[in-house]
This record gives structure tokens, sequence and C-alpha cells, in this order.
């Protein structure tokens, strides 16, 4: 039976981040993974947050050569209304850009290098039991030749994503609070891409108040398109995805010249229900990072640094642990996370019943709220020095008031 001291299920960022931290602190770790590797998964524009976690665990000069289209900002439309924000004006001290990644080369440079680092990865291994104790737990693995191994490890890390192995096994998955909705995503050549900064910049476009569009340029000729929203409305143009995006896309005067007829590299993707939550982040001998713990919503690029977040903070207290020091994975952990994703699911809430739209697309901007806000989509959501940290459960709909009170605020393309 194989031993280590802490093993790490899935080996996508947050997997690869947690390994790396665990492995620089001197202790052995293994990463077991369902999957092969190169695979697509969602989650291509990065916020800044992330590079403090890449940086942690040695990875920025591996990055740093892939040479990805960086990313300075975020643009958002809402009829002929433009709102754009640049990350070196932000109100928290912190990185001031990232990129915007093929997710597929991007996951593997990760792999690639915590191999390099000197932690294992073994590709298409399967979980299909847990038995948890101490000092070790057992994890029963079967790899993709049938055979069967058994592992124990002193702490595992469950970064499995959407697999969320521990909240399945254990019963500890849970309905999120967020209403269900629906992506409809694709690459395509972007022959008709403008040159300069119109064409490298993410956009956002607000297609009707709770549908948007995303366009996520890279630096290859390549783009990343796609559609999310209630399901009600997207399903109205017919059950074949493709039929679906470009209908859409088509009816949008933002990108119809642009996307109209472009080819698409493979049939578009579908992600329906996609919110989630668990009951518990942490238990004896083991932690949930990433989207095993939760998933919010693409609207904001999240998804990447809450898994990172996730990985780096419960990596350096599994390390503590096993050093022998008593751990508060309730406060020092659990708390932490879930204040950050409180901030953030006001936000997802807020954009999607208007309230954010209005801040964003007001006629006039306030350059000290803006920073503020930039802060928060840089991803820096425990700052609460940042009013719109401490108080965002109140102060985006305060404004919001206010601003509907005074402005005629613009509406979206489609109503």
């Amino acid at each position: 039976m194989f031993r280590t001291d802490v093993l790490v299920i899935g080996a996508g960022p947050s997997g690869t981040v947690a390994a790396a931290i665990v492995k620089k602190a001197g202790l052995s770790v293994r990463i077991v993974e369902k999957e092969s590797f190169p695979r697509f998964v969602i989650g291509e524009s990065l916020i800044p947050r992330v590079m403090d976690h890449f940086e942690e665990a040695g990875f920025l000069p591996a990055l740093h050569r892939c040479n990805w289209q960086k990313k300075f900002g975020a643009r958002f439309k809402k009829g002929d209304v433009w709102c754009e924000f640049d990350f070196s004006e932000q109100f928290t001290k912190g990185w001031t850009w990232t990129w915007q990644v093929p997710r597929a080369e991007f996951d593997m440079v990760l792999a690639e290098e915590v191999q390099k680092q000197g932690v294992p990865i073994d590709f298409r291994a399967e979980v299909v039991g847990i038995t948890l104790g101490k000092p070790y737990s057992v994890t029963a693995v079967r790899h993709s030749s049938g055979r069967e191994e058994r592992i124990q490890a002193r702490f595992i890390i469950d970064a499995s994503g959407y697999g969320r192995v521990i909240p399945r096994l254990f019963g500890m998955e849970r309905p999120t609070p967020l209403p269900p909705r629906k992506a409809i995503f694709v690459h395509c050549y972007d022959h008709l891409r403008p040159r300069g900064r119109e064409g490298w910049m993410i956009s956002f476009v607000v297609h009707r108040t709770d549908v948007w569009i995303w366009v996520i340029p890279f630096n290859n000729g390549i783009t990343s398109l796609g559609v999310v929203g209630d399901p009600t409305y997207i399903n109205r143009f017919g059950h074949d995805p493709e039929m679906a995006l470009r209908t859409i896309v088509d009816h949008d005067p933002n990108y119809c010249d642009r996307f109209r007829n472009v080819e698409y590299l493979w049939k578009p993707r579908v992600l329906e229900a996609y919110s989630a939550t668990t009951s518990d982040m942490w238990g004896p001998g083991f932690a949930i990072v990433g989207n095993s713990v939760e998933f919010l919503d693409p609207v904001f690029s999240s998804g990447v640094m809450f898994a990172t977040e996730t990985a780096s903070l419960a990596a350096k207290m599994a390390i503590r642990q096993l050093q022998g020091e008593n751990v508060d994975w309730k406060n020092d952990y659990a708390a932490y996370i879930r204040r950050g994703v409180d901030v953030f699911r006001t936000y997802v809430c807020s954009w999607y019943d208007g309230a954010l739209q209005d801040v964003f697309f007001a006629p006039e901007q306030n350059p000290e709220i803006k920073r503020q806000l930039t802060s928060i989509l840089a991803g820096y959501v425990w700052d609460e020095n940042n009013p719109f940290v401490k108080k965002h459960e109140t102060l985006v709909y305060i404004l919001s008031r206010y601003l509907r009170s005074r402005y005629t605020l613009p509406v979206a393309t489609v109503p």
C-alpha cells in the first residue's frame, strides 16, 4: 500500500497549486486525476488575485514563457454604453494584470510544472472510495488499466472540481441558493477581430438584463464565445446548442457582424444549473478546495481565483497541522473563504437583477467607487477597508436606487 503525507484529488489549478505548496514544505504529496490531460474545461479568463497563488506555487516563470494574451482589465456594454475597468486603477494593492488562457493548454502547463517540481500525477485514476481514519485515511483508486490501488495519506485535499469527490461520497452536496442558469460556449476563428486594443480586450455584453454574451480573445486568433443566463430565454432558440448560440449572437447588434457564420472549432458545449455548494469545507483529515467547495457563476471570472485561493490556504493549513500545530479550520479556512464567496455572490446576484448594471452604466462615474469595484473584479474580496467589500450586501443596492431616481439608465439590447 502506497503511503504519502498528502493526497490531492484532481490536477486542475487548485490541485497543482496545493501540491506545489505542500512539496515546497518538504512533505510528500501525490496527485490522482480522473481525466487524461489536456482536457477542456471552462474558465479561460483569469483575474489578478490568481497571480499571487501562482507566484507562491512557483508557476509564474513557466506561465510567462507561454506568452498568452495579457488581461489588463475588463469591459462591459449595455445598450450603447461601455463601462471599462482598468486593473491598474484599483483600491486594493495587488496585481494589475493576468492572462486570458486556453484552459486545456493552461492546465497542462501547470500539471507539467508541478511534476517537474517532483510531484507525481496519476492520470485516468478514479477515486472510488475513501475511509477516513487516524493517522492515515485510505483512498481506493481505480486506474484506467482496471488495477485498483489503496493509498494511505495523512491528509486529503479534494480538488476534484465538478467531480466533487468527497462531497459526493459523504453526502455533503447541497443545493445552491442561486437560480439555475445556462451557458453555451465555443471556440471560433475570429477573422474579423479588430486590430489593437479593441481586438484583445475581454468583453461582456448585456443582451438583456439576465442574459449576457462573453467574448474572450486569445493571442492565437481564436476567440472564446459564449452566452449565459436565464434558461427559459435561451431555450426559446431550440435544443441545438449551435443554432441557439448563433441565433442569439446574430440578434445582438454588438457582435452580429463579427461572428456571423464564423467557423466553430467544435460543437458548442452546454452547462446547466452549474452553481453548486457543499455543507462543509473540511473535516477530520481532509479539506475541500476549488469548485468542489463552491462555484458561483462565470460572469466575473472568479472560478479559478476561488480554486487557487482555497487551494493555497488549505495547503498551508494542512502543512501546519501535519507539523503538529493546532489549526482552526472552522474560522481560519471555512469562515474566511465564505466571506469572499459571499462578497462575490452579492455582485453576481446584483448583476442579474440589474442593480449592479445600474452602477456600471451610470452616466456619471465616481472615480473612487470605480476603484473600489475594480478591486472586487480583480479578486481582492477580503479587503474590508474597501466599502464595497465590507458593506457588500447593501451598498450596491443603495447606490442603484439613488441612480435610478436621478438618471435615465441604459436598457439592454433585447427587452
